[in-house]
């Protein structure tokens, strides 16, 4: 499948009406405020966001106040997909009625971890089973940061959480986190792809490329929290940036079934000297700290040799190792 690249300068984008507002209650440094922000910029017609139940959905929709200057619906934990699925399927009925036109309209259906790896999953399986015409994005915080911090399938191996508390017992999470992703992939559907904020110009990008595909699309977006993650409101963006320069979080698209590295991943797989420790990446959260003591340090050799080792599997994928 070819799909065209959307052109746009970064005048367009800053130009371009918001339609996720400012006024929200997200905390200060939140990633996934500023992903909300960029996702809608690339917009290309009419759109209805159905979200999940999750930081985001709280802070953006205290009633009676709204930061979504589109059509949104808040749905339960574990049916954004569902709820997609249906809002697609009605329009299509609508349109064969004759009460919509030619005008398209494109359905997002937006989620955290755990509305995505755990409890939405099943929703998710389904709903791009059937081949539903929708954009599912995933915020990834690694955690479920607004019922308090709890440790989700996407939270990675060794971070401390308060069901997964690092002390004298266990290092922090004792599971690998979830290959979402992947796992979406195997579905064998037209796009999925994964971004970060610190490459906007790369996330809008994939964000219009799911729009546009015809069938179900899926966008992994990672979204540091300052709060979970105990790290500095100021250092978000940066740690977004890290997570790629670590290969923690590689930026890939696969479209039909074959994979591609994104510019930024791409430029490390040919100069791999510039690929960063996992270490320098870690050691800005306080979720990790307690991997910097005698007692758990070998955790930290560990989790550079699975990130390795993903990261080889990964650029065998795209033809690259």
């Amino acid at each position: 499948m070819q799909i065209e690249e959307w052109k746009f300068t970064a005048k367009d984008i800053a130009e371009k009406t918001d339609l996720f507002m400012s006024g929200h209650r997200a905390c200060a440094g939140c990633a996934p405020a500023t992903v909300m922000r960029l996702i809608l910029k690339a917009v290309r017609g009419p759109t209805i966001v159905t979200m999940a139940t999750g930081c985001m959905e709280v802070v953006s929709t205290i009633y009676p106040y709204t930061s979504w200057a589109l059509p949104w619906l808040h749905t339960a934990f574990e049916n954004a997909a569902a709820n997609a699925s249906g809002i697609e399927a009605a329009i299509k009925i609508m349109r064969k009625k004759g009460r919509i036109k030619d005008e398209h309209v494109d359905v997002i259906a937006i989620a955290g971890d755990g509305g995505t790896y755990d409890i939405g999953i099943q929703a998710l399986s389904g709903a791009v089973e059937r081949g539903h015409d929708f954009l599912f994005v995933l915020y990834d915080n690694e955690a479920y940061m607004n019922t308090g911090i709890q440790r989700s399938g996407g939270t990675p191996l060794g971070a401390s959480t308060t069901t997964s508390p690092a002390g004298e017992v266990i290092p922090g999470k004792l599971e690998a986190k979830k290959p979402i992703a992947d796992i979406i992939v195997a579905h064998e559907i037209p796009y999925v792809a994964t971004a970060s904020p610190y490459y906007w110009r790369n996330l809008i990008t994939k964000v219009r490329k799911g729009l546009e595909v015809e069938g179900p699309a899926f966008l992994h977006v990672f979204a540091p929290c300052p709060r979970g993650w105990r790290s500095d409101p100021a250092k978000s963006i940066e740690l977004s940036r890290l997570a790629v320069e670590t290969c923690v979080f590689p930026l890939w698209e696969c479209i039909s079934g074959e994979y591609k590295l994104s510019s930024p991943s791409k430029v490390i797989a040919m100069a791999p000297q510039k690929k960063k420790p996992v270490k320098e990446y870690l050691a800005v959260q306080g979720r990790f700290r307690h991997l910097f003591t005698p007692k758990y340090e070998k955790l930290l050799d560990e989790i550079q040799r699975i990130t390795d080792q993903k990261w080889q599997k990964l650029l065998k994928k795209c033809g690259i190792a």
